[in-house]
C-alpha cells in the first residue's frame, strides 16, 4: 500500500503563481507528488495516515516549490576549506533551496573531463542535504571531452572570456569557442558564459594613476560595463552562426548590455540570462570603504544600473535569479587590510536568497508568483530539470518550502550555515523566514531554532 504524506495550507503557490488553499499529496516512498486537491482536506479524510509527520498543516504560512539555485560554487574536492558539499547544501536547505547546480570551478580538479566529474561525484556522495547537479567546463583544449560529459549527465557547460582567477580553469578565446560550439551544436545542452572580455588597449595608452585599493570605486573602475558589453557582443555574434545551440549569460551585472540581449532574443536566438541577488539588492554608492566582502566579478554597480536590471527582470529580458555563491577562506578576503583589489572576488549568499529577493520585491510591489517563477520555474528550466523540479504539480518531486512571508529575519554570523561566515548581508533585516524544507517529501530542515537536529542528508546527485 502506498504511504502518503500530505501538506495542506491556505497559501499554496501552484503553477499559476497565486497563493490559494490546497492540499498536496506525495507518495512517501517515491517522493513524487501524486495528487493536488484545490482545497484544504482534513486529516480525517486520509484514513491511512497514522503518523503526525505525514500530515503537515502550514496554516497561513506559504507552501512554495523548492528553490533551484543554478549557480553555486561548492569547491569540493580540492578547496574544501572554502566550502564543501556538506556545509553548502545545508546552507542551501536553510534558505529553501532543494536543488543546486555546482559550477565546474573552483574545485580541484575542475569538471572538465568525465574522470574529473566522477571525482566530484565521489566526493559528494553521502554529504548532500539537497539534490545536486553539475555543470561541465569549457577550457582551452578540452573540446574532445565535451560530448562525453553530456553523455555523463552534466547539465551544460560554463566558460570564461576573461581570466577566472584560478589557474586550472583558464579562459577561452574566439577560435577555441568556435571549436567548442562545433562540438556542442547538435547536443541537448547549454553553453554558459562568464561575460567579461578585455579589449587590448592602444599602445599609447597611459598607465592609470595609482588609486586607493581599499576604495570600492577603485575596483569598480577596473571592471567597467564595457567588459560585459564587449563579451555579449561577441557571444551574440557567434550565436548567429550556431542558432540552434542554447547560450546563457551568467551573473549579468551591466545594464548597458541589455540592448544586445534584447536584440538577440528579438531575432529568435535561444539566449537566456541570469542575474544575482547581489546585483538586485546592493548598489555601489552604499558599499563602505575597505569592505572586500562586497567584491564580486562582475561588480555590483550603481543605483541606476540596479533599477535597470529590475526593469529587465520584470519585462523578461532577464530570465532568472541565482546566488553565484562563491566563498573563500577569510585570509583571501583580506579583511585585515581591506584591500579590495587583491581580495578574492565572490559573495556568499546560500540560505539568504529568498529573503533578499522577497525584501526587494515587496518594495516594488512584486508578488510571490513572480519570485517563484524566477527562483524555481525558470532556474529548473535552465538546468534541464523542468520535468521534475521547480513546480508543485502532479508527477514532480515533492520538494516544498514552508515559508512565512511576514516574518523578519536578521542576518547574523550565527544564522549562517555555509562554512566561512563572511557575507555583505550581515546585520541586514530581511523579510520572510523559511520554517521547514522538504526534499521529495522528506524533511531536511526544521527551521532556525532546530535546524538539522535529528535529520540526515538525503540529497541525490542528478
Amino acid at each position: 500500500m502506498t504511504r502518503r504524506r500530505v501538506f495542506v495550507g491556505h497559501n499554496v503557490v501552484l503553477s499559476d503563481g497565486l497563493p490559494r488553499p490546497a492540499t498536496v499529496v506525495a507518495d512517501a516512498d517515491t517522493g513524487k507528488i501524486v495528487e493536488i486537491i484545490p482545497e484544504i482536506t482534513p486529516r480525517s479524510s486520509f484514513q491511512d495516515i497514522v503518523d503526525d509527520a505525514d500530515y503537515l498543516d502550514a496554516g497561513t504560512s506559504y507552501i512554495l516549490p523548492g528553490l533551484v539555485d543554478a549557480h553555486v560554487h561548492l569547491n569540493e574536492p580540492g578547496r574544501t576549506d572554502w566550502e564543501g558539499f556538506w556545509t553548502g547544501t545545508r546552507a542551501a536547505a536553510s534558505g529553501g533551496v532543494t536543488t543546486l547546480v555546482d559550477m565546474p570551478l573552483n574545485s580541484i580538479p575542475p569538471t572538465t573531463t568525465v574522470e574529473n566529474l566522477e571525482e566530484k561525484r565521489k566526493a559528494a556522495r553521502g554529504q548532500c542535504w539537497t539534490d545536486v547537479a553539475f555543470w561541465g567546463g569549457v577550457i582551452p583544449g578540452n573540446q574532445a571531452h565535451l560530448k562525453p560529459l553530456v553523455d555523463a549527465g552534466v547539465k551544460g557547460f560554463k566558460c570564461f572570456l576573461i581570466e577566472s582567477g584560478v589557474d586550472e580553469f583558464p579562459c577561452v578565446d574566439e577560435p577555441e569557442l568556435r571549436r567548442a560550439m562545433d562540438e556542442l551544436k547538435d547536443t541537448p545542452t547549454v553553453l554558459c558564459f562568464h561575460a567579461e572580455l578585455e579589449q587590448t588597449p592602444p599602445a599609447s595608452a597611459l598607465e592609470p594613476e595609482p588609486s586607493d585599493p581599499t576604495l570600492y570605486s577603485t575596483f569598480l573602475a577596473s571592471r567597467p560595463e564595457e567588459l560585459e558589453v564587449a563579451a555579449i557582443a561577441l557571444i551574440t555574434r557567434l550565436h548567429a552562426s550556431y542558432p540552434t545551440l542554447r547560450l546563457h549569460i551568467v551573473h549579468l551585472s551591466a545594464a548597458a548590455a541589455l540592448p544586445l540581449v534584447r536584440a538577440a532574443k528579438a531575432a529568435g536566438l535561444p539566449l537566456t540570462v541570469e542575474t544575482c541577488f547581489h546585483y538586485l539588492a546592493l548598489s555601489a554608492q552604499h558599499i563602505p570603504h575597505g569592505r572586500p566582502e562586497f567584491k564580486c566579478c562582475p561588480p555590483v554597480r550603481d543605483d541606476a544600473n540596479r533599477a535597470a536590471l529590475w526593469e529587465a527582470l520584470l519585462d523578461g529580458t532577464i530570465d532568472c535569479v541565482v546566488s553565484d555563491h562563491s566563498p573563500c577562506v577569510a585570509g583571501l578576503k583580506r579583511l585585515d587590510d581591506g584591500d579590495i583589489m587583491r581580495a578574492w572576488g565572490g559573495i556568499s549568499t546560500l540560505g539568504l536568497g529568498l529573503g533578499l529577493l522577497w525584501t526587494e520585491a515587496q518594495r516594488r510591489g512584486v508578488d510571490i508568483g513572480r519570485v517563484v517563477d524566477w527562483l524555481c520555474v525558470r532556474t529548473a528550466r535552465h538546468a534541464g530539470l523542468a520535468d521534475t523540479k521547480g513546480r508543485l504539480a502532479v508527477g514532480y518531486d515533492a520538494d516544498l518550502v514552508i515559508w512565512d512571508p511576514n516574518a523578519e529575519t536578521t542576518v547574523t554570523k550565527e544564522s549562517l550555515n555555509f562554512k566561512n561566515k563572511l557575507t555583505p548581508y550581515e546585520g541586514l533585516t530581511l523579510n520572510g523566514r523559511v520554517e521547514k524544507t522538504f526534499l521529495r517529501g522528506r524533511l531536511i530542515y526544521r527551521g532556525a531554532e532546530d535546524g538539522f537536529a535529528g535529520l540526515e542528508p538525503s540529497g541525490s546527485l542528478l
